[in-house]
């Protein structure tokens, strides 16, 4: 049974309330909980300068996206070409809506179902006990707004806030920004691999962006507690933004271990998260990055996201450039909006949903 997002109560107002404890459905289970630990400076996501894309230093750009694709999946970029102002104008309009607006008229826009456009605070499919794919799940301690961005025939700013006045057109610019800076971005990539600039573009189709704004309020128990649990990004590319609160987190793997590194916000960077359709795409010589949100006792937390995925009826595959005898095809060929549908009903639970499409050896 649906239930619509105006009957479940917004983690917002329970951090307003004065809670000591968290409710038990934001109980993450022992093995899922966040540990802090200090952070090893030498663990950092790469910060990658792109001098607005100068044709003088794209080969040693290319170096270093590519040495970030492999061992992250991640990489922060800095002389981007979004203006400064404008990361600024979408993290100040964001945060208005979530502080300013009393709660009667953020319900306004609330969605009407999972993963649909709107002010929001449960992104998964509802949990059907009947079914045996069905998630038991553990709410995260996070608000959102997600928006509807490309193609254009999707874009629909009057069920995006009013207030601020300038939310809307702010939305729309930052949409604009972001989808040419994706291009630029999987240009380089593909470039990286030996393949012709567009060819992991082609690959994906037309963009299909959503923009969603994360509130993380204060948490009595961060330590019990997840913003937004551990998952890769379903898509083909993710651009983010974050304030100056401290919260998300990207899962290094090497030799060591598994480790939690804890990425540091940085006002004028990027940050680039490889998606699952870009792992797939490039025959996993490149990975999606698993990441994870933690929340804080005393300050609030904002993110922007912006996401950019195939159209749900694009089927994506190993590129044949990739594909050799002594590089076979590691995944098999998925139709997009049957892997969004896996995603939104099972659960993200790290990376299971591409594990489910690798090729057996």
């Amino acid at each position: 049974m649906q239930v619509s997002e105006e009957a479940i109560t917004r983690v917002q107002s329970l951090a307003q309330s004065g809670l000591s404890r968290v409710p038990p459905q934001y109980i993450q289970p022992h093995h899922t909980r966040p540990v802090y630990y200090t952070r090893i400076d030498s663990e950092n996501i790469p910060l990658i300068d792109l001098t607005f894309f100068d044709p003088t230093r794209r080969a040693s750009t290319r170096e270093s996206i590519a040495r970030a694709c492999r061992d992250w999946g991640a990489f922060h970029v800095t002389n981007h070409g979004v203006p400064l102002s404008l990361l600024a104008a979408m993290r100040r309009v964001g945060r208005a809506f979530f502080t300013d607006c009393p709660m009667p008229e953020k319900l306004r826009y609330a969605c009407s179902a999972a993963a649909s456009e709107g002010y929001g605070s449960k992104m998964l499919a509802d949990s059907d006990q009947q079914q045996n794919d069905a998630v038991a799940q553990v709410l995260d301690w996070r608000d959102y707004f997600d928006h509807h961005t490309l193609p254009l025939s999707r874009r629909k700013p009057d069920r995006w806030p009013e207030y601020p006045p300038d939310y809307r057109d702010t939305v729309a610019s930052y949409s604009d920004e972001m989808k040419v800076l994706a291009q630029k971005l999987l240009a380089l990539i593909s470039e990286s691999l030996g393949l012709r600039a567009s060819r992991i573009e082609d690959a994906v189709g037309e963009f299909y962006q959503n923009i969603t704004i994360s509130y993380y309020p204060p948490c009595p128990e961060p330590d019990l507690t997840l913003g937004l649990q551990s998952h890769s990004d379903i898509g083909a590319i993710t651009l983010l933004i974050q304030d100056d609160v401290e919260g998300l987190q990207a899962l290094k793997s090497d030799g060591s271990g598994d480790n939690w590194v804890t990425v540091e916000p940085l006002s004028d960077a990027v940050l680039v998260l490889l998606g699952d359709q870009t792992e797939i795409i490039t025959n996993g010589k490149y990975r999606s990055c698993e990441h994870r949100a933690t929340t804080n006792p005393d300050r609030a937390r904002l993110s922007v996201a912006t996401f950019h995925d195939p159209a749900k009826a694009v089927k994506i595959s190993p590129v044949s450039e990739l594909i050799a005898e002594s590089s076979p095809a590691k995944y098999r060929d998925v139709v997009y909006g049957d892997y969004v549908l896996s995603w939104y009903t099972k659960g993200p639970e790290g990376k299971r949903n591409l594990d489910a499409v690798v090729l057996d050896a």
